[in-house]
This record gives C-alpha cells, structure tokens and sequence, in this order.
C-alpha cells in the first residue's frame, strides 16, 4: 500500500517539478527585462569592463532571485500539494505578485533614487499617494492593465511549459543559457572584488541599481595573504567627500533686484552658543520674549566643527564649502545687506577653548564689524542694545559660557520691551563635538514679531535661516531659478509639510526624515 502510494506520488510530482523549472526558465527571462527599467535613469559605465560587469550582474543577479523565489516558495508547496492545477495556478499568481513588484520597485527606484524598504516606508506611500491624488482613474487604469497583462503572460506560459514539456525536455538551448548566467553570477562578484580592493567606482556605483544586491567583498581575505594593501584601501576611502567636477558658481545679487531697504527699521539678531540649547531655554526665552516665537521642536546641525558656520550663513550642504569659499562671493543675504546699507557685526563673547586659541573665524570678511569681549557687561543695558544700529548682528557664546549667554539672552529680551519696533532674534546652538552629536535633534527658538505663536514640529535646519530672512525681513523674493540656486532651505514663516533633510560630512551623507537618522557612507553603507 505504502509502496503504491508512493508511486502514485511520484507520478504526480516529477512532471510538475520539470513543468516548475521550464516556468521558472521563462520568468527569469520576463525578469531580466523587466529589471531594464532600473537601468533608464542611470549614467552609463565609462569603460568596457564597466559594461560587461553591468550585463553580466544584470542577468546572473535577476535570474539568481527568481529562482530564489522558485525554491522558497513554489518548490515548497509542489512537495506538500502536488496538484497539477493548484501548483499552475498558484505558481502564475506567485510570479504574477513578483513581477509587479519588480515593477513597482523600479518605479520607488526611478523617482526616488532607492529600493522598498521598511525605513522608507511613509515617503513611499507619500509617493504613490501622490501619483493617486494626481489622477486616480489613470493610475487604477494603468495598475490593473499590468497586472492584467503579466498574468495572461504567466498562465500562457504555464499552459505552453505543460503542454511541451516533452519537447522542452529535448532542448538544450536552456542548459547554455543556465550555464552562462551562472558564469556571469561568479563572474560579475569576482570583478566587483577586484574593484572593491582597487576602488574602482565605474563597478561600485552600480552596487545599488538591482534590489536586494549585496556583491561580495573580499577585504579580510586578501589582507589575511598580503595580496591587499589595507591601509591604503582606507585612506582612499576615508577621503574628504567631494564633487568630482566643477561645481556652479555661488549667484551675484542684480542690483535692480531686492533693491528697497526694509522701512521697519528692524534689526536681526543671531545668538549662538556651542553649549547645547535645551528644552528648558526655549521655554524660558519664550516666556520672556515680548514677541510671538517659532519653537523649532525638531531642528537640526549635523555639522562638525566649523561646517556648521558654513550651513547657517550659505544654506547649503558642507559639500559645497571649499569651492564656494573659493570663489569668495558672499551669501546672497550679506550681497542684500551691503547693498541696502544696513550694519552688519560679529561680537565674540569670552573666550573659547583654551586647548583652541582661536581669534580668526573664516567667515569674518564677512561683517563690517568685528569684536572681541571677554563678558557681557558692556552689553546688558537696554539703551546699549537698542542704539545699535540696524542690521545683522551675530553675538556668538563659544564653549562653557552658558551663564553669561543666558544673562545675555534675558538683557536683550528685555530691551526688546522697550522698542515700539521689536527686532527679530534666533537662538540656537551651533556646530558639533563629535559624530554623534550629530545625529541628534537640538531646539531652536525664533522670535518673530507680529506673527502667530507656532511650535514647528517639522524638521528644521541652519540652512533655513537666510531663505527666512531674505524673504521676510528684507522682503526679497527672487525670481524662482535664482532662489533655488543660493539655497538648500526653506522659508520657517510658511513651513506647512516635513521633509527630508540632507547634509554631507567628509566620510558621508547624514539624512533626517521625521524622528529617523540616517548616515550613509562614500561606499553607499547605512
């Protein structure tokens, strides 16, 4: 009886273990052109070796996860149900949900530079939210014609498998292009490899066109039999990130552009500390302030060091400093200052870390007036603070003076009572100690008159600073092509939705969605 069964069983099921492999055969070949459409937004390779590596992991790596998808899902359930129609049809709808999926992850792919994933999850939805919202009859239209059409693909291949599978059976075509997918699969991670050892990006940066990629790397290795210098390897890698061409030049305010001084003879006041403003201050400046305050909850410097200085008074990521700097042009908020004749100075205040003995700040050219003072006791008197002239002024707290930043924070809070005209003043803290410093969310206040109370959850940036005050302060709006080009941030007063946030370091890029932090490093590692 045993014996009966079992040849009954096998009867069943060898055919349709041979049917499952000519099917999986042809989605692979459905996959592989498919997949070209993550290829339609990408640069081409720059040599021929580049090419090759691209065709090769190309095939050997879609064909490798559709067989995959062969043997953890479909072979299983043949084993367990080996029933002719049942296995045909759920393999066709398997198949079926692969592919719309390998499309869906090409479209993720092609507008938003990466593949589905759990991390990414609400700006994904946002996007297909989006594409619906835009027109929701085309986008249904589209979605169920492509499902329509990759599954009468996958019943009629299913039909045409088991109907020849004996002819099938026969061919040898199949067997050549097997071995040569799995020639190019040992193929195309030897060469990344090699080019992983020897830094050659034309292979690396294709590390991430194909979902679910993971090319070896042989590092350890190597090293372990001397046939890899490790230390070079690292200080190649480790280098500052940097464009690799020129980049645009930084824009020149037109005179005729912006040219009416504000009539509201109201001044700007930046205060700085590099002591970490916390939640307790905020609250506190904004009990105090005589004006209505923008508590930026989640704002953010990922900056080291001097960077930050760089981000605040350009608006743009760190990546751009050395050839700005180079061109030694002024921000377009200093351009607009200058032009308008208003006053412009940098006040110091105590000294800053004895182990840096530092009284030169690069970005001093800047500013019609420099000073330098030890405490702020020249400074506390309301008739001192309100007679300076109006303009831009920058009082910066270097390290372990948060005493006197706070006495110097209530002096002028109060001297702002006294003014008919009340100035605009923010407050945060500035630059970075350490990496991860970095990644955390620091509060910021901005004390703007005659505008509503408004805690900002949004994710603000130091960037956001000179878009904000060309617009508002200085009533400066540029025409649209020059006012994305001087910046990276956005104006705070008319900040309704989040967005993601991006600045660079010199091993990577920092990026800020919401409550999330993520750096990824010059090889594309999170």
């Amino acid at each position: 009886m045993v014996a009966f069964d079992s040849k009954k069983y096998s009867k069943k099921l060898l055919p349709l273990i041979s049917w499952s492999h000519w099917f999986t055969f042809f989605n692979i070949v459905a996959a592989i052109v498919l997949s070209s459409l993550y290829f339609f937004n990408e640069s081409s390779p720059d040599s021929a070796l580049g090419y090759f590596y691209l065709i090769t992991t190309w095939g050997s790596h879609m064909a490798f996860l559709t067989f995959m998808s062969f043997v953890l899902i479909v072979f299983p359930i043949t084993l367990l149900f080996p029933n002719t129609r049942f296995i045909r049809t759920t393999a066709s709808i398997v198949f079926t949900l692969g592919l719309l999926l390998l499309v869906l992850d090409a479209f993720i792919y092609s507008r938003l530079g990466y593949h589905l994933n759990a991390s990414s999850s609400s700006q994904i939805i946002d996007l297909i939210a989006s594409e619906i919202e835009g027109d929701s009859k085309i986008f249904g239209l589209v979605s169920l014609i492509l499902f329509m059409v990759i599954l009468t693909f996958e019943l009629t291949i299913s039909n045409y498998a088991w109907r020849h599978l004996k002819q099938l059976q026969k061919t040898v075509f199949a067997r050549s292009i097997i071995m040569g997918l799995v020639v190019a699969f040992f193929f195309s991670h030897i060469t990344h490899i090699w080019a992983d050892a020897s830094l050659d990006y034309d292979i690396l940066r294709q590390d991430t066109v194909l979902p679910l990629s993971y090319p070896l790397t042989a590092k350890t290795l190597l090293t372990k039999y001397q046939m890899f210098n490790l230390e070079d390897y690292n200080e190649r890698r480790t280098s500052p990130l940097s464009f690799t061409g020129n980049i645009p030049a930084y824009p020149q305010l037109d005179t005729k552009e912006c040219a009416t001084k504000p009539s509201n003879n109201r001044s700007v006041f930046i205060v700085l500390t590099d002591d970490l403003l916390t939640k307790s201050h905020q609250k506190q400046f904004v009990n105090r302030a005589p004006g209505s305050s923008l508590q930026l909850n989640h704002h953010i410097d990922s900056a080291l060091d001097n960077d930050s200085w760089f981000n605040l008074l350009f608006s743009l990521p760190t990546i751009y400093q050395k050839e700005i700097l180079q061109q030694q042009t002024k921000p377009l908020l200093f351009q607009l200052i200058e032009q308008q004749g208003l006053a412009s100075s940098f006040t110091v205040i105590g000294k800053q870390d004895e182990s840096t003995e530092q009284s030169t700040y690069w970005f001093e050219y800047l500013f019609n007036n420099k000073t330098e003072l030890a405490d702020i006791s020249t400074l506390v008197f309301a008739d001192k603070l309100n007679s300076i002239k109006q303009g831009l002024h920058l009082i910066y707290f270097p390290k372990n003076n948060q005493y006197q930043f706070e006495l110097f924070m209530e002096a002028l809070l109060l001297a702002q009572k006294q003014k008919s005209v009340q100035d605009i003043i923010w407050v945060s803290s500035i630059g970075n100690a350490s990496f991860d410093d970095s990644l955390t969310i620091k509060p910021a206040l901005l004390i703007y008159p005659n505008t509503t109370n408004n805690n900002i959850d949004s994710l603000t940036s130091h960037m956001d600073l000179q878009p904000t005050l060309m617009k508002n302060w200085l009533s400066c709006s540029l025409t649209k092509s020059n006012d994305f080009a001087y910046r990276n941030g956005a104006d705070l007063l008319s900040l309704n939705k989040d967005r993601v946030i991006a600045n660079t370091m010199q091993s990577g890029i920092m990026v800020f969605n919401k409550d999330k932090s993520v750096f990824i490093d010059q090889n594309g590692n999170f």
